[in-house]
């Protein structure tokens, strides 16, 4: 019997991916959006594309490329590619000192500078299924309980339209509040009628609160106004160096001088010539 060669047709009935596919594709990949995928990647995005390749009817990758690189391709399925290869992790309340600092230096001080004559204004970027921009809608909440007349915005974005979808319709299962405490449960959280289902949704007031967009950080972008804090941990773990520092100076230009960028804690600025100063682990001000 011949020797089983890459291309063999595996029990799902799909050729596997050729090396030169591959790299075709994670060039692709990080042209467009940014996120770099290296060789040790290959396997997953090759069974993460099955599911796609059978809802197109495709037998295989080689066909698949066909009409990812055609014009109609390039229009319709680009958003289905991202949603195939980018992973959500997030959680409600994930890394909380970032929300402690926000609470007991960023805010009071924001407030003693301008009062109530304009609202915080706010990013999530890269904001996944929503858990990060209703904390922060939560977090905002709270301090405008005890500030008077204190206003806030947000404005939170991610490239997937699937996660985007998820995040605005506002419904988690009830575990992911199991470290949450029983008064912001009752506060911002509706519980399912079906009580089998064990599901939880935000409260209009907090869905209303924040405004979902798509958006590609490899697109320019800008705001119309200045931002006060920007919020994007874990995002940039996915980039090459120079895609990272390209991006972080397009952050600052939407940040007001005094703004802070929140950054994960496995993420790091070490090297990189930006008008920011270190605040605290992670939290940066812009100079």
């Amino acid at each position: 019997m011949a020797a089983v060669g890459a291309a063999t047709i595996r029990a799902s009935g799909l050729a596997s991916m050729t090396d030169k596919e591959f790299k075709r594709l994670s060039e692709f990949i990080h042209s467009e959006v940014g996120i770099k995928l290296p060789s040790s990647k290959k396997v997953m995005v090759e069974a993460r594309l099955q599911k796609r390749l059978r809802t197109l009817g495709m037998p295989g990758y080689r066909q698949y490329y066909e009409f990812l690189f055609s014009p109609r391709g390039l229009d319709e399925e680009l958003v289905h590619l991202i949603d195939v290869i980018t992973t959500n992790t997030t959680e409600f309340f994930r890394e909380p000192r970032h929300f402690e600092v926000l609470t007991q230096d960023v805010l009071p001080a924001w407030r003693a500078a301008y009062g109530p004559a304009r609202p915080f204004r706010l990013w999530s970027a890269g904001c996944s299924t929503g858990e990060e921009p209703y904390t922060l809608s939560i977090v905002l909440s709270e301090f405008a309980l005890r500030m008077q007349g204190f206003r806030f915005s947000i404005m939170a974005t991610d490239i997937s339209t699937r996660v985007l979808s998820l995040a605005k319709n506002g419904v988690y299962p009830e575990e992911r509040l199991a470290k949450m405490s029983i008064e912001l449960k009752r506060r911002y959280f509706l519980r399912s009628k079906d009580k089998s289902r064990k599901l939880v949704r935000l409260i209009p007031e907090l869905r209303k609160s924040i405004d979902f967009r798509r958006l590609n950080f490899m697109e320019p972008f800008s705001f119309p106004e200045p931002l006060d804090t920007i919020f994007c941990r874990n995002v940039m773990i996915y980039f090459d160096r120079a895609t990272q520092e390209q991006l972080l100076q397009k952050f600052c230009m939407q940040l007001r001088p005094g703004g802070f960028l929140f950054i994960g804690h496995s993420e790091s600025l070490t090297g990189m010539d930006l008008p920011l100063r270190q605040h605290a682990p992670t939290v940066y001000k812009k100079i």
